[in-house]
């Protein structure tokens, strides 16, 4: 009897691992962090700097802001009016003279392809001329 009940327990668990296996369909969305324009980070800071201490936590509340964003815009304002409160780009910043470099790499290049070309036609006017039969003297026109 309890090896019948061992084989239900098996094909149990069986099924069990075969609906786990099954990927969730839904879309999980990540979250995105949220950027703020200087102009809004302004208005907030004025606000923020008008109200009480209990009205700067319902202002907070209504518009979805943590006091950290405060502080560090207040920590940017002192750093720069407009400048701290603008966005900084990421990612690598511009080498002033990487377009120079990318600029005369293909300048290179093109002259390369240029020196090919009239390489290859002075050899085809070698050519041309042992096939003639001409000589330096004879081609220049000398009598």
């Amino acid at each position: 009897m309890s090896h019948a009940s061992n084989s239900e327990s098996n094909s149990n668990n069986n099924e069990a691992r075969t609906t786990l296996a099954v990927p969730n369909p839904e879309v999980i969305v990540k979250p995105r962090p949220r950027h703020f324009t200087a102009e809004y980070k302004q208005r907030i800071l004025h606000a923020a700097e008008a109200c009480s201490r209990g009205e700067r936590g319902a202002l907070l509340r209504r518009e979805g802001l943590y006091s950290s964003h405060i502080t560090n815009w207040r920590r940017q304002r002192a750093d720069g009016e407009a400048q701290g409160l603008t966005p900084q780009k990421r990612g690598r910043k511009s080498d002033p003279q990487a377009a120079e470099i990318a600029q005369l790499k293909r300048e290179n290049e093109n002259l390369k392809i240029q020196l090919q070309r009239a390489e290859t036609i002075i050899d085809v006017q070698k050519k041309l001329s042992r096939l003639l039969g001409l000589t330096a003297d004879e081609s220049n026109g000398a009598p």
